[in-house]
């Protein structure tokens, strides 16, 4: 008998969703994991005979899955969550969260605030997420202590902030950040103008240039509301869309987050265009922005991927919930109850991201050569009982409370629900600290 090959990790489990393009499901399968990568996907009983292990687990009634990939978020705002509720966009960003960031937003604010946030994402599944906001070089050095990926936001807004005083200082500031994660293994960078209606064209003209130069994307949101068309038209004549094409933005470096007041024709030249939509259903449904016609871009050939949005207007980062979601809103904006399967909204959550960030080479699948970014799933509850169909009980019939295990690129995060290199209590009271604090403040 041959020597067994010895690996650092054996993962057993009921079934495996690798989201490849064929749709697979394996079951009674095991991945072995060596040097933080997918040695191979294969047969539980082949794998005992084949590998000897540091670390093996057994997950009778679990589901394995990539790692999810939250394409949206402003991390940090979890400090403000249910600060401000039931309000419009504008009403809500002008009179509440601007006002309090003004105050407030500062590097302690950041790490703490992006500290919580990677707790709840890795406790609910996420193991990469795109985010934007201020201090993006707290924000990449928390996520990489935690052993978390992460895409940093090189945010660009025309009003001075605690984080730059204008257009130079934030792309100066940006690009140094850029720097310092250049030979991360975790941590990437993008450049991030916040909206059409809050950066005007130089500054958008010089992202263009230093995207294409650098080779990093662009993460920004168009199209969320009626009334930012609106101001468009009225500042610049033409619909936002279009002004950020004739500035050369719309390209395939472009993740376009919200996308809810889309015509005809803007649907097919975006696609044309290889952009990226980042569909966020459930604070467009708090903040009543509108529909994002997930299935008429999906058909189109455009890549639509997934995210949470801030804590501050979600309120949670809850990438389960927002895949139900984003499955039963596509089935009644197209009228079609097929429109959007569970597969399909697994992918938006997973390999859609991914590619959406240039990243589907490294993770948002399970596949031989790719990093080890794993979650485990117990659908072994009673609430999730009969399983006939593994990945739609995971979209219809589960949450993130039946997230056991995580890895990312091999080290495991969470154990039995128990963070591995965060502590949860010391997180709380800081959460508590800050909120006694804003709450003293402004009311």
């Amino acid at each position: 008998m041959s020597e067994k090959l010895h690996i650092d990790t054996l993962i057993h489990a009921r079934w495996i969703v690798p989201v490849d393009f064929g749709g697979s499901i394996f079951e009674h399968h095991a991945i072995a994991i060596r040097s933080g990568k997918i040695l191979d996907i294969l047969p539980s009983t082949e794998a005992k005979q084949r590998f000897s292990v540091s670390s093996e687990h057994n997950l009778s009634d679990h589901i394995l899955i990539p790692g999810l990939i939250n394409s949206h978020t402003h991390a940090s705002m979890s400090l403000l969550r249910g600060l401000a509720d039931d309000m419009p966009l504008m009403t809500w960003l002008n009179q509440h969260i601007w006002p309090a960031e003004a105050r407030w937003v500062s590097e302690e604010f950041v790490a703490d605030g992006t500290r919580l946030a990677v707790a709840e994402m890795l406790r609910g599944g996420i193991t990469c997420f795109n985010d934007m906001y201020f201090f993006p070089d707290v924000a990449g050095h928390v996520a990489a202590a935690a052993g978390m990926k992460a895409v940093v936001g090189l945010i660009l807004i025309d009003f001075p902030s605690a984080w730059a005083g204008g257009a130079d200082e934030y792309l100066q500031r940006g690009l140094e950040v850029h720097d310092q994660f250049r030979n991360s293994s975790l941590i990437r960078t993008a450049f991030a103008p916040h909206a059409p209606y809050s950066v005007s064209n130089a500054p958008l003209e010089r992202i263009r240039v230093l995207s294409d130069e650098l080779e990093i994307p662009v993460h920004m949101h168009v199209h969320e509301t009626i009334d930012e068309v609106h101001q468009n038209i009225s500042r610049y004549g033409t619909r936002p869309l279009r002004r950020l094409e004739e500035l050369g933005v719309v390209s395939p470096s472009l993740m376009a987050v919200h996308m809810t007041q889309l015509n005809e024709d803007e649907i097919s030249s975006f696609a044309d265009s290889g952009a990226h939509v980042v569909h966020c259903p459930e604070s467009n449904l708090k903040l009543a922005s509108g529909f994002c016609p997930v299935t008429s871009l999906m058909q189109s050939g455009i890549n639509v991927a997934l995210g949470t949005d801030g804590a501050a207007s979600n309120n949670d980062l809850n990438m389960f919930s927002e895949m139900r979601t984003a499955a039963l809103l596509a089935k009644g904006v197209a009228k079609d109850a097929s429109a959007l399967p569970a597969y399909d909204a697994l992918r938006m959550a997973t390999i859609n991201g991914a590619r959406a960030l240039g990243m589907d080479r490294e993770t948002g699948s399970l596949e031989v050569g790719k990093a080890a970014d794993i979650v485990a799933v117990n659908l072994g509850s009673l609430e999730t009982q009969p399983v006939y169909h593994p990945v739609s009980q995971l979209v219809y019939a589960t949450g993130r409370d039946k997230v056991s295990d995580v890895w990312v690129a091999g080290r495991q995060l969470l154990r039995s629900g128990q963070l591995t290199t965060l502590d949860g209590q010391e997180i709380a009271a800081r959460a508590e600290d800050w909120r006694s604090r804003i709450a003293r403040y402004d009311h």
